[in-house]
């Protein structure tokens, strides 16, 4: 993409408004004068509007989409262009795309016809398409009517309102095998029978549409920001994003996501050079929560972050059916953006810096891994509570920016990837893997972890580590890994933890305990578990997933006493508790320290939010203040001060052998520390 665009603004809204045909007077009590101010009083900058909600209702004299059929203003989204512009508010306009129940209705030859008659709303409902189901009945790209619509609808309304951008929403893979989908998959000689193959006709029919929209778009409007939402950043494809003007992360923590989900992608976004939006929501479950609302300190929390990792903010709301904007809702998050807006000048153009690079499983892994890879979860969540700056990498990222990576789990290594690998080994690089990752499809280890796999992991599951001396955290009796081991044999590295065994597997022949069996003290040890060279460590286990499943706390003291072995000069060490979140960027004469603390915590165990089905929810309430803490940076030149911002405060600080270090009172929520070189 050779395109440039206005960057995006800071402080943005996403009002959803997907109201019902069964309501009627939609927009009635709409006072643009009282949504305008409400907005400039909240310290909003931009707000996403509706031309078309998921009901397929429009909210403007459309000639191309139906009409809501209750709307009492026959203009409502031009209402809230003209309020919005006067004050100098963004309005980037809302299309939806395969969630859109009046074509579903109206041509149900263009449905998606799912392979396993899946749903969005986990339902008993076996009717075809979940047809007897209270949830949207998504529709196929592949359908070329159905592609002029959307497109139809795009240019109507970036010629009728001249928005910023366009956000399409809904653009995703539904494995498909409705009529169409079936026959383009034979003509291009898949097979509709294998899940890969379908998968394949999915990323072919997006990028077919992408392609069609942003061609279309672009040659009229060459400078409107386009978006299609899939409600995640996909690494598995990374060409996709060419169709794309900027990326935005939707990640409502408490919707389904988690908290780790947001800093992964960002991690992953920002790096790659996309001005780049994170999503979260007024809602305390799931998007269109009417009377739902999160905690200003959340909502405070969440934005701090977004600004801390380099990208723009974001907060969902959803509109009222009678247009009445809520009040609540925008005294809630005016704490949020006026900490935004005071920081402005220390975020815009600043770059992350980091000195581990992830190497995606979404991406490299060898079984067509799933957004949300608990590998990838896994080890984001460890590098978040060791407060080490990391990136997620795919195979267009720069493995030589990073002194450390990390292939977690199942990282298969073919001859490009050995070649660019060995290449950064030879360049002083480190590296450490953990189970399956480093092998070659042709049998062994692609890279010099000084082990020899020896095939397969353990028939024995859980197992145990005995790690004694490796890290005061961790116990010197057998500590329970509840995963088999890859066995591998020492062939040159040297061995700081085994792999022990139970005394056997717990069946209904033979069972020990409530649980497993124990370590069995007079049995040799398995084979090395964790191996160490100059340059490499190794972990027999899937340790990242592991610790995404179980949460011991003792798997990550072991990642994290290999990582300081490799990696002994950090360029960030604070006694944050692991709750707590850090990152630091650069501008063009300052390093900027970002300090958070949140805390969530499970305050529910049976949300149903209609999409995901019956799980836990964790909140943030209150958020207690912390302190005195300890920061220190590594730097490339003493500084000339050291700052809090924005308030511009001074603050006492030692430097020695590189690092700048600051002793801090506290810290409430976030706390921003600028190392100012002139």
């Amino acid at each position: 993409m050779n395109r440039t665009f206005s960057p995006l603004r800071y402080r943005q809204i996403h009002l959803d408004f997907h109201t019902s045909e069964a309501i009627n007077g939609i927009g009635a009590d709409f006072d643009a004068e009282v949504f305008g101010d409400t907005l400039v009083k909240a310290n909003v900058d931009s707000i996403t509007i509706f031309a078309r909600c998921h009901h397929g209702w429009s909210y403007y004299p459309s000639e191309v989409g139906p009409v809501h059929p209750g709307l009492a203003r026959p203009d409502l989204l031009g209402e809230m262009v003209a309020a919005c512009r006067a004050r100098d508010i963004e309005t980037p306009i809302y299309i939806t795309v395969q969630w859109d129940e009046y074509i579903a209705r109206e041509h149900p030859e263009w449905r998606v016809m799912s392979a396993t008659n899946a749903s969005k709303h986990p339902s008993t409902d076996v009717s075809a398409s979940r047809q007897l189901t209270a949830t949207w009945h998504t529709v196929c790209l592949s359908h070329q009517g159905f592609r002029d619509y959307i497109l139809a609808s795009g240019q109507e309304v970036a010629r009728k309102y001249a928005p910023p951008g366009l956000f399409f929403d809904i653009v995703n893979t539904f494995d498909c095998v409705c009529p169409t989908c079936v026959k383009n998959m034979e003509t291009a000689g898949l097979d509709p029978e294998r899940a890969e193959d379908r998968a394949e006709n999915d990323r072919a029919t997006l990028d077919a549409f992408r392609k069609q929209i942003s061609d279309a778009l672009w040659a009229e409007f060459p400078d409107m920001r386009i978006f299609y939402n899939a409600g995640h950043i996909h690494k598995r494809d990374p060409g996709r994003y060419d169709t794309y003007s900027h990326l935005e992360i939707e990640s409502l923590p408490t919707g389904g996501w988690g908290w780790n989900h947001f800093p992964s992608n960002a991690r992953y976004a920002v790096p790659k050079g996309f001005d780049t939006l994170g999503q979260t929501g007024k809602f305390h479950t799931m998007w269109g929560e009417f009377g739902g609302f999160k905690s200003a300190n959340s909502l405070d929390y969440e934005c701090a972050q977004m600004a801390a990792l380099g990208t723009k903010c974001l907060i969902g709301d959803q509109l009222h059916p009678d247009g009445v904007i809520n009040a609540d809702t925008y005294a809630r998050l005016t704490p949020a953006y006026a900490r935004i807006k005071a920081l402005e000048p220390w975020l815009k153009g600043a770059q992350q810096l980091s000195d581990i690079g992830i190497l995606s499983v979404e991406h490299f892994g060898s079984h067509g891994a799933r957004k949300n890879n608990q590998s990838d979860d896994g080890a984001t969540q460890m590098m978040l509570e060791l407060h080490l700056p990391f990136d997620m990498l795919d195979s267009a990222s720069d493995f030589d920016a990073y002194p450390l990576l990390i292939l977690p789990d199942d990282i298969p290594v073919g001859p490009d990837l050995a070649a660019r690998l060995k290449s950064y080994l030879a360049q002083g690089g480190r590296i450490i893997a953990s189970g399956r990752s480093g092998l070659s499809p042709d049998g062994g280890f692609a890279l010099p972890f000084g082990i020899d796999d020896l095939g397969g992991e353990t028939a024995l599951d859980p197992t145990y580590l005995t790690a004694a001396g490796l890290d005061r955290r961790i116990p010197e009796s057998a500590v329970v890994v509840y995963a088999p081991a890859r066995k591998v044999a020492l062939a040159g590295g040297t061995a700081l933890g085994e792999v022990t065994p139970p005394y056997a597997n717990r069946t209904w022949r033979s069972f020990c305990s409530h649980q497993h069996f124990p370590d069995d003290p007079n049995a040799a040890a398995i084979g090395p578990g964790i191996v160490a060279t100059d340059q490499t460590g190794y972990l027999a286990w899937p340790i990242f997933d592991t610790y995404k499943r179980i949460g011991q706390p003792i798997y990550k003291y072991a990642v994290a006493a290999l990582i300081d072995r490799l990696l002994p000069s950090r360029r960030l060490v604070t006694d944050l508790p692991s709750n707590g979140r850090a990152s630091v960027t650069r501008q063009e004469d300052r390093t900027i320290l970002h300090l958070l603390y949140g805390g969530p915590q499970v305050r529910g165990v049976g949300v149903d939010d209609l999409q995901n089905g019956h799980r836990h929810i964790e909140v943030i309430e209150d958020i207690p203040r912390l302190g005195p803490l300890t920061a220190s940076v590594a730097l490339d030149q003493k500084p000339a001060r050291v700052v809090t911002v924005p308030d511009g405060t001074a603050l006492d600080w030692d430097w020695q052998d590189g690092r700048a270090t600051v002793n801090l009172d506290g810290l409430h929520i976030h706390r921003a520390i600028a190392f100012e070189t002139t």
